[in-house]
């Protein structure tokens, strides 16, 4: 049996974002607080580059004056994994673990940020279909 669906089900719509410009102290405490550990950066609502919980806690020991000239556009990642709304999942998974990257952005079918599509999410996709009789041994 073969199931397809589009990643938009399980991405995680409307993701908590933030600019080029916010410092490393700010960006961790944006994590911390929302439980998350991928933020996409967004410059004029385009998204730009993505940081991960890495790369801030690479960054994080350093002293509180050279943390305050570190900033989201020093540490982001700007090869952006992307795909569209109602690309099958299997793909996006496929592409995620060959790429070796723990998310996506996910664009609308205007380009724009629809969500965010992470590991985690993948996961719980995998529970779900699972549990649903949807993956069969």
């Amino acid at each position: 049996m073969h199931v397809s669906l589009p990643v938009e089900e399980f991405t995680t719509p409307d993701p908590i974002t933030a600019t080029e410009g916010m410092l490393v102290d700010d960006l961790w405490r944006l994590m911390s607080q929302n439980g998350i550990r991928h933020v996409p950066i967004v410059r004029d609502d385009q998204v730009v580059g993505i940081v991960s919980d890495r790369d801030v806690r690479a960054i994080i020991g350093l002293t509180a004056a050279e943390k305050m000239q570190v900033t989201a556009a020093d540490i982001m990642s700007d090869d952006l994994v992307t795909v569209s709304s109602s690309t099958p999942l299997d793909e996006v998974a496929f592409l995620m673990a060959d790429k070796k990257v723990g998310s996506v952005i996910v664009t609308d079918e205007n380009r724009e940020l629809y969500g965010i599509f992470t590991a985690t999410d993948a996961l719980n996709a995998l529970v779900e279909l699972v549990r649903k009789g949807g993956a069969k041994p």
